[in-house]
């Protein structure tokens, strides 16, 4: 839409540089062209304004094979206007003077106009082939609305070229759609089976394979276990000899040594006795000869006392002989000494 500008009386009008526009009084043009840019008075002015650029225009239309099944035929046109002078001559592209605002809807028009004729060499086409080519072969469908559009005089007449024709799908009804899905759905299925299958059998052939290991993995264990225990017993019955060999000596050294003691228990027996019995011949002897020593120096003193007695007065005799009985005499407590007593005893020593 072009941009109009007021100045009192005056309209400036500036364009796009993807419109043309052509502005005419009484008939006769003042300004044409893209990218106009000029000031025009609206009551004696008439404004066309085309638009040159690509324009895309999406199709969705419903055919029927040569099996009577509905298909859904999705599409994109792009067209531009390559003679927008012819086109602003057939197809009203109008300006309001004052706005500026479009007063009709002409590319409404040329879309209806590409519709129908984009469709009806898609549904000739499809009318003449089974479902399974329609849904296959697109590129059939799309060749033919090209061709259709390409040389439609209609329009050439109204400026409009079309540049690119696309069928994006073909598409069945929704049930129809999954009906022909089923056997490949199916096929992968049996597929995703197979593989699932194979990797089961691969699981559990990797699962004898590791029980397969595990067992002989126990069965060596048990073998060194085995071996484990049988050399444990031996270690048991070498220690067991070694520690009676060690009993054995120990128990011999001990009686070596016990019969070494007692020999030398018995020797030394036998030396103490004889020492004892030479001790008591020597005693014996000894005390043998002491005797005979004692009785002669008893007799010599005996004989010296008698010699020393010999001589001695009959009163100091008597005095010696009292000492000696009283010596021999038990103890006495009181001793009374009457005067006579006294005065004979004196008188005896007197003399």
């Amino acid at each position: 839409m072009a941009d109009v500008t007021r100045r009192l009386f005056l309209r400036h009008l500036r364009g796009a540089p993807t419109m043309w526009i052509r502005h005419s009084v009484r008939g006769n043009v003042r300004h044409e062209g893209i990218g106009q840019s000029f000031w025009y008075r609206p009551l004696v002015g008439v404004l066309s304004e085309v638009p040159v650029d690509d324009r895309e225009l999406p199709l969705l239309f419903h055919a029927r094979t040569s099996d009577f099944a509905d298909v859904t035929v999705q599409a994109t046109v792009t067209y531009r206007i390559a003679d927008p002078a012819l086109a602003a001559s057939r197809l009203d592209f109008s300006v309001d003077p004052y706005k500026g605002v479009a007063r009709g809807r002409p590319l409404d028009q040329v879309a209806t106009l590409l519709a129908e004729l984009a469709q009806q060499p898609a549904l000739d086409l499809l009318a003449r082939v089974p479902l399974a080519e329609a849904l296959t072969d697109i590129a059939a469908v799309r060749e033919a609305v090209s061709a259709a559009l390409g040389d439609e005089g209609r329009l050439t007449d109204v400026g409009v070229s079309v540049v690119s024709a696309r069928v994006v799908a073909v598409r069945p009804e929704p049930e129809l759609e999954r009906a022909l899905q089923t056997p490949t759905r199916e096929t992968v299925q049996v597929e995703a089976d197979r593989a699932t299958y194979a990797r089961r059998a691969q699981a559990v052939e990797q699962e004898r394979a590791i029980a397969e290991n595990e067992l002989q993995n126990k069965i060596e264990l048990a073998r060194r276990e085995q071996q484990l225990v049988e050399q444990h017993g031996a270690n048991s019955r070498r220690k067991v000899e070694l520690e009676a060999a060690a009993e054995l000596a120990v128990a011999q050294g001990k009686a070596e040594r016990e019969k070494v003691a007692n020999a030398a228990a018995a020797e030394r027996a036998r030396i103490l006795a004889a020492a004892e019995a030479e001790k008591e011949r020597t005693l014996a002897g000894a005390k043998a000869d002491g005797v005979r020593l004692v009785g002669l120096a008893e007799a010599e003193a005996e004989a010296a006392r008698l010699a020393a007695y010999r001589d001695l007065p009959p009163e100091v005799l008597h005095a010696l002989a009292l000492r000696e009985v009283a010596g021999q005499l038990p103890e006495i407590g009181q001793l009374t000494v009457t005067p006579d007593v006294l005065t004979g005893l004196l008188g005896r020593l007197s003399r």
